[in-house]
């Protein structure tokens, strides 16, 4: 149960004294499929996202988050202490990563590349449909041999 609460995507810039949290000018920014890890000064005891599609949020210890950011899109997160009252309470927006990706377009359709330094094709939302479905089942099946690989299938 406890990790079902801990869901939760972001950059979370927060300053904590006194038990009070200081938060940023603006919703806390984050990247998908990138990690932040945030330390709380005075402990947290639960963590709860508002949209756990958007963003993971899972406690390493009571003083460390790590937000993973999953889907495009704005959410919420909300930190409690032991007495479940919230020192932290701040909007988090999950955006795509623009580093060394290229958009491919063929009319309205879009295909992304992993470029570093080749050019690869990589998942990403809003990619047309039959483009995306390709490379994950690629991917899948390409996890799935090194995964039968390793236990000896």
């Amino acid at each position: 149960m406890f990790t079902n609460i801990l869901k939760w995507t972001g950059v979370l810039v927060i300053a904590l004294q006194a038990g009070t949290a200081l938060a940023q000018d603006g919703p806390v920014m984050v990247t998908v499929d990138r990690a932040k890890v945030f330390r709380i000064e005075d402990g947290a005891s639960a963590v709860i996202v508002g949209n756990p599609f958007i963003a993971d949020v899972a406690m390493f210890d009571e003083n460390t988050v790590v937000i993973t950011g999953k889907s495009y899109g704005t959410t919420n997160l909300v930190i409690l202490d032991a007495k479940s009252k919230p020192i932290v309470d701040e909007i988090i927006t999950v955006r795509p990563s623009d580093e060394d990706t290229v958009s491919v377009y063929k009319k309205s359709a879009r295909i992304t590349m992993s470029c570093n330094p080749t050019c690869e094709p990589t998942l990403r939302l809003g990619d047309a449909g039959e483009a995306f479905k390709e490379v994950a089942d690629q991917a899948t099946a390409r996890n799935t041999l090194a995964t039968e690989a390793a236990i000896g299938k």
